[in-house]
């Protein structure tokens, strides 16, 4: 049970419907599962880069999400990665939104991008987050399907160089509720909108 998730993040995941889903959208969530699913078959590495524009929220949210789900469901080989068409920081809401639901965050550097440690259990390696441009040397360069989370960044980006795969999976960018009194409710909306898709995205591969 070493690679158990934490309990909260185990509660957070518990609740997640996936039949919420609607026929279109797994539409869309299908050629990830498709990626996924060959190279599990193929025993192969499963790279996966979420790119938006600032690498500040959407990205950040789905890297975590999907590698705490792979963890969780037991699909080995699975690296997450992130990245934007520019680099600016991870937003302080989604660390905190994601401290509610249950992971352990360390803030590595104080600096205007910090860098952080994401913890979803004791003894796997934590996912490491900041923002950082797609291509940037801290992601791969080749054999990764590329995941566009939001509208700009898919119509910025008609080409990644060296993705298998381009996939466009686009939410909406929790940013517009910055500095409202729904903003707290609508981070953790679109956290768990994002981690029920992965929810249904990694249950589906055999």
């Amino acid at each position: 049970m070493e690679n158990k998730v934490y309990q909260k993040i185990e509660n957070t995941i518990s609740q997640l419907d996936v039949t919420t889903i609607t026929k279109e959208r797994k539409e869309v969530l299908q050629p990830l599962v498709d990626f996924i699913q060959g190279k599990k078959d193929n025993e192969n590495q499963i790279a996966i880069n979420f790119i938006c524009t600032h690498n500040s929220r959407r990205s950040h949210l789905s890297q975590i999400w999907a590698h705490t789900i792979a963890t969780h469901l037991n699909i080995k080989n699975v690296v997450t990665y992130s990245g934007g068409t520019e680099a600016t920081a991870m937003f302080p809401k989604v660390v905190e939104t994601l401290t509610n639901q249950g992971f352990n965050i360390l803030k590595l550097s104080e600096t205007n991008n910090p860098v952080y440690a994401v913890k979803f259990n004791n003894n796997s390696h934590p996912i490491i987050g900041f923002s950082k441009k797609y291509d940037d040397a801290f992601n791969p360069i080749s054999e990764f399907a590329a995941i566009l989370t939001c509208s700009s960044a898919d119509q910025g980006c008609p080409f990644i160089a060296g993705a298998e795969k381009r996939i466009p999976i686009t939410y909406d960018d929790p940013k517009m509720f910055d500095g409202t009194e729904l903003q707290t409710e609508k981070y953790a909306e679109r956290s768990l909108q994002i981690a029920t898709e992965m929810l249904y995205v990694f249950s589906q591969i055999k």
